[in-house]
C-alpha cells in the first residue's frame, strides 16, 4: 500500500500544502512544470498590523514564457534580507517569536546564497517538515521519466513508485481524467483543505490563507494541533 501526492513546489507554504505531505508516504515536488507569474511558487502571505502582505522572491521570467519551475532562477540575493526584516518586524511581539526564530533564520542565511527557486523552496520545505516531525519520502519529479499527457504523467508517476492511491488538490478536477487512474486501479482521493480549526492570531479577523510560519510563532510546539494529519 502506498499513498502519494504530486505538487508544483510553493514558498513557505500554508498549512494545508505541508499537511497534505503529511497525509501521504511519498511527495512528489513537481517542479518540471512550466513557471507561472502571480502564483505561489515564489512568493507566500504574512499578517501584519496592516492586512495581509506578500512577501516575494524576485525571479527571473522576461522573455522566459515557457521556462519550468526549476529553471526559475533568483535575480537579487538581497530578497532574503528584506523578508527577514519583514517577518521580524511583524512577529517579535508573537508567543514563539524566539523558538522560531532560532531554526528560521539560518535558513535565511543559507537561501540569499541560493540562485535557483525550486532549490530555495525545497531548502524551506525539508525544515518545516522536520520541526513537525513529518516523516514523508520528498522526491522531486526529475528523477522520474515524465509521460506525454496531463493525467498519463500523474498515473505512470504513481505506478513508477508502486501506488495505489494518489491524492490530490482540488484544483486539479478541472483536467484529471479519473478514469485512467481506475483503469490502472489506482484510487483518487480529492485532498479537503476545509475546516481548520483557528489559533491565536493577532491583528484583527483570523486569516486562513497565510504562510505556515504563521501558525509556528504564534502556537510554536502545538502548531501541531491545528493539523489534520500531524499528531
Amino acid at each position: 500500500m502506498q499513498k502519494i501526492a504530486i505538487s508544483q513546489s510553493n514558498y513557505v507554504p500554508w498549512k494545508g500544502y505541508i499537511d497534505m505531505i503529511a497525509s501521504v508516504d511519498t511527495f512528489i515536488l513537481y517542479d518540471d512544470m512550466q513557471y507561472t507569474k502571480r502564483d505561489w511558487r515564489n512568493r507566500n502571505k504574512i499578517k501584519t498590523p496592516q492586512g495581509l502582505k506578500w512577501i516575494s522572491i524576485p525571479v527571473d521570467v522576461k522573455g522566459k514564457y515557457f521556462q519550468k519551475i526549476n529553471q526559475t532562477h533568483v535575480t537579487d540575493s538581497s530578497w532574503a534580507l528584506s523578508h527577514w526584516s519583514s517577518i521580524q518586524q511583524n512577529y517579535r511581539k508573537a508567543p514563539h517569536y524566539k523558538e522560531t526564530a532560532d531554526w528560521l533564520k539560518p535558513l535565511y542565511d543559507l537561501a540569499q546564497n541560493l540562485s535557483l527557486l525550486s532549490d530555495i523552496n525545497r531548502l524551506f520545505l525539508d525544515r518545516i517538515c522536520q520541526q513537525l516531525g513529518i516523516e514523508t519520502e520528498i522526491r522531486s519529479s526529475n528523477e522520474f521519466s515524465l509521460v506525454d499527457g496531463k493525467t498519463e504523467r500523474l498515473v505512470d508517476l504513481c505506478e513508477q513508485l508502486g501506488a495505489d492511491r494518489y491524492v490530490s488538490g482540488g484544483s486539479a478536477k478541472s483536467y484529471v481524467v479519473e478514469e485512467l487512474f481506475e483503469e490502472k486501479k489506482i484510487s483518487l482521493e480529492w485532498f479537503d483543505n476545509s475546516a481548520y480549526p483557528e489559533y491565536p492570531q493577532p491583528y484583527g479577523d483570523f486569516e486562513h490563507s497565510v504562510s505556515i510560519l504563521d501558525l509556528f510563532f504564534n502556537v510554536g510546539p502545538n502548531a501541531h494541533s491545528y493539523m489534520k494529519f500531524i499528531k
